[in-house]
């Protein structure tokens, strides 16, 4: 059965490279870490989005 891992805590740590967002969310149990960068006008939300999804996908891949 493919049980996608969902997250109730992340930590997510941003910064900032000239025009680009670079977004890290950490798993706290495993210390887990998924990146996610973009341009600033994407938005911060979007990228801490992507970043925890790409998270929960390799959690769910290691579960396996």
């Amino acid at each position: 059965m493919n049980e996608r891992v969902k997250l109730h805590q992340v930590f997510f740590e941003t910064r900032k490279y000239g025009k680009y967002l670079r977004v890290s969310a950490i798993d706290p149990i495993s210390n887990t870490e998924a990146v996610s960068t973009g341009p600033i006008t994407l938005g911060e939300e979007a990228l801490k989005h992507a970043a925890k999804m790409k998270l929960e996908y390799i959690l769910t891949k290691q579960k396996k």
